[in-house]
């Protein structure tokens, strides 16, 4: 019976060990999504400034065919990756539309 309580008390160590990982990883995708929205805030300034589109439909296909090749290369869901772009890309376009709304009026 020891020997049980053994294995499941490192199960549950390891356990905490991996989600202490996962905490670390999840807090650098925070930190690298809000550096990311710092850049295309610039660029959505730039863009409204110039009189550009909010989106690049051209530069979005080439990034999701980027990305795709990367998840396949990391062994992850390109699926999953695009859909991932999709989400960010969106609120990107967003906030480009609402830049550009706010140098109008």
């Amino acid at each position: 019976m020891d020997e049980n309580r053994d294995d499941r008390t490192r199960a549950v160590e390891r356990l905490q060990e991996l989600r202490g990982s996962i905490d670390n990883i999840d807090a650098s995708l925070v930190h690298l999504l809000a550096e990311r929205f710092k850049l295309t805030e610039r660029v959505g300034e730039l863009k409204a400034d110039h009189g550009l589109p909010p989106a690049d439909e051209s530069r979005e296909a080439r990034q999701v065919a980027r990305l795709r090749e990367l998840a396949e290369e990391s062994h992850l869901d390109p699926e999953f990756a695009e859909k991932f772009l999709a989400f960010i890309v969106a609120e990107v376009i967003r906030r480009h539309e609402r830049i550009a709304e706010s140098r109008e009026g």
